[in-house]
């Protein structure tokens, strides 16, 4: 059990650790977001921080178990045959399927918000979810790796 990612993130000691670096991690991938869609990210992104503070931290919490859910799979199959690059490139390398995985955790959790609000600026921003998810998934899995090793 203890090679499980459930058992290395979920841990009590650990997972404060855990989400605030995935915290900083969701505010560095906002911060680096250019050009039209890139100020639309950015734009909902402060929208929602505004209409409560302190809600990053709090959904990122509430949302890791599912998260690391998600990431299970993978993390498995990366553990019985390490990818060169580490857990970053092994996501890279199957972008398509962990993203989906990703993003089935939030669509579940914006179809069950009772806030307008960030349902609202969910809809604007989920069009282009996938895209935003796969080129995070090499830091993603860095910082993943990082926390799991």
């Amino acid at each position: 059990m203890a090679d499980t990612l459930k058992a290395r993130l979920l841990d009590a000691d650990r997972r404060p650790a855990v989400v605030t670096d995935l915290q900083d991690f969701v505010d560095q991938e906002v911060a680096g977001k250019g050009g039209l869609s890139g100020g639309l990210i950015k734009t909902g992104y402060a929208a929602v921080k505004k209409v409560k503070p302190g809600i990053i931290g709090s959904a990122i919490d509430s949302l890791l178990d599912e998260f690391v859910d998600a990431l299970e799979p993978h993390w498995t199959s990366y553990q019985a045959q390490p990818t060169q690059g580490g857990f970053g490139a092994y996501l890279s390398a199957h972008s398509a399927e962990v993203s989906q995985a990703l993003l089935a955790v939030t669509d579940r959790r914006a179809e069950r918000s009772s806030r307008a609000s960030i349902t609202s600026v969910y809809g604007r921003l989920r069009p282009r979810g996938q895209e935003n998810v796969v080129e995070s998934l090499p830091r993603l899995g860095t910082l993943v790796e990082r926390h799991a090793g």
